[in-house]
């Protein structure tokens, strides 16, 4: 199944996710990955005093190693829609470059991570060991209802990972010059 990153990206951006809600980001991802061959758990955390968050785990083999793919597909609001050149869920794409709220951060990250397992999946079949997603949607917020929440139900469940990507843009000078443990909800 060979798909296309920024067919992916532009139908996350089409999802207004902008935290708490989920937009439809977590069900179209749901979708894309249940038809790769997934198995796939929809997870919705609460904690009182805070809105509830769905996130997505997703994996596909049952061994090691086990490679994790993590991100959010939350997003800030976008403001006054008037200021924008495209508008902000509309994932519009002129002279190249892919405008939209979560182009960057997030949506796109996610396209790619979706688009390279994909056509991994499609040349070389189910792997020996394991790949999985780890999605939430409480990255942008107070992150109280996601990551950690996401990560605890794994390890509850004996998940163990050996390597893991996270697609977090932490630099807007240089690529791949930052290594960072823990950061809001991601």
């Amino acid at each position: 199944m060979a798909a296309d990153p920024v067919a992916i990206a532009r139908e996350l951006i089409r999802c207004p996710s902008v935290t708490p809600e989920e937009g439809g980001a977590i069900a179209y991802l749901q979708r894309m990955l249940a038809g790769a061959g997934f198995e796939v758990h929809r997870l919705m955390f609460t904690e009182p005093g805070y809105d509830n968050t769905e996130n997505l785990y997703a994996r596909i083999g049952t061994e090691s190693p086990h490679f994790a793919f993590a991100g959010h597909t939350d997003v800030v609001p976008p403001g006054d829609s008037t200021l924008w050149s495209y508008a902000p869920f509309a994932g519009e794409v002129s002279e190249e470059v892919l405008f939209g709220r979560g182009a960057v951060d997030m949506k796109g990250a996610i396209a790619c991570m979706l688009a390279a397992t994909f056509d991994y999946l499609s040349n070389r079949g189910t792997p020996k060991g394991s790949i999985s997603f780890l999605i939430t949607g409480d990255e942008e917020g107070v992150a109280v209802n996601g990551t950690i929440k996401l990560l605890k139900w794994a390890a509850e469940r004996g998940e163990k990972f050996d390597h893991c990507v996270l697609g977090e843009p932490t630099n807007p000078n240089a690529l791949s010059d930052m290594i960072k443990i823990g950061r809001h909800g991601s």
